[in-house]
């Protein structure tokens, strides 16, 4: 994997590490943050597109493909997502999803996109989805003795299904188009606003007094998050996704530590152990 690309996500994962911290507990308001989400997102990154390529190469029926097919890509992943947080813990389904969703994105860049990873990459590939898992784990409850499936693990699957299509979707649209990673996130973004506006009718209410306490945390969202994924379609444009998909992952790693070191969240030497092992991952994507 090539310096720049490796450069590329780490600070993408920074970012992406960032605001989960920043927006600790607000991202849990449901719909009316994912509306301001993605409202903030446009309104802030917009400005940036003449200035980072327009649209890139493509023609405007290619892009207009290529964010439309995106933003319902990603909604329906965050739709499953918040599913599976109602139904099953938090740490079961993001550790499930976190892992699931790269692994997929490795097998279906090889097999459909015809990426061929050397074999010492399919290790470090291997370690850090190995390691992101193991935290996600660090305070995953058993299931109820009644249940025959863990419902954490099934919409954690689901959710992994869902981040791997986004993301080769993704993948192909800015290659095969040559479109403008800034110009692709704020169109994705755009076209996310209406699916959110229907999910909070009725709860306007509860959208406006959100906006008002918690501004700071959704400018901190609006910059940082869009910050994450373009730095994430910009190295995918140099770099496979087979590589790209498993090492964005490192922010599982970030906010996991500083939840041992800041917040004295449980089990501090496994969470250390687990991020030795994604360190280790990383050195082997760098050779």
């Amino acid at each position: 994997m090539s310096a720049v690309a490796l450069v590329l996500v780490l600070a993408a994962a920074i970012a992406h590490a960032s605001w989960n911290v920043i927006a600790h507990g607000i991202s849990r308001a449901g719909s009316p943050f994912l509306w301001w989400g993605a409202v903030a997102s446009t309104a802030v990154w917009i400005g940036a597109v003449p200035f980072t390529g327009g649209l890139g190469a493509a023609d405007l029926g290619s892009f207009a493909l290529g964010v439309s097919v995106s933003a319902v890509l990603h909604v329906a992943y965050m739709a499953v997502l918040q599913r599976g947080y109602r139904e099953g813990s938090l740490s079961t389904v993001y550790a499930t999803a976190r892992g699931t969703g790269p692994f997929l994105s490795v097998i279906v860049a090889v097999l459909l996109l015809g990426e061929r990873p050397s074999a010492l990459a399919l290790v470090g590939v291997a370690a850090v989805i190995a390691g992101v898992v193991a935290i996600g784990f660090v305070d995953r409850r058993p299931a109820g003795s009644g249940r025959r499936i863990d419902p954490g693990l099934l919409f954690g699957a689901l959710t992994g299904v869902a981040i791997a299509v986004y993301t080769i979707w993704d993948a192909h649209a800015v290659r095969e188009w040559e479109l403008s990673p800034v110009a692709f996130m704020v169109g994705t973004t755009l076209l996310q606003v209406p699916f959110y506006s229907v999910a909070v009718r009725g709860r306007w209410g509860a959208v406006v007094a959100l906006g008002r306490t918690q501004w700071r945390r959704i400018l901190a969202f609006g910059i940082l998050s869009p910050l994450s994924y373009i730095l994430v379609l910009t190295a995918i444009q140099i770099a496979p996704v087979a590589l790209v998909a498993p090492l964005r992952e490192v922010s599982v790693v970030l906010v996991s530590l500083f939840g041992a070191f800041v917040l004295r969240e449980s089990r501090p030497g496994w969470r250390i152990g687990a991020s030795l092992v994604v360190l280790t991952g990383i050195v082997l994507l760098a050779l």
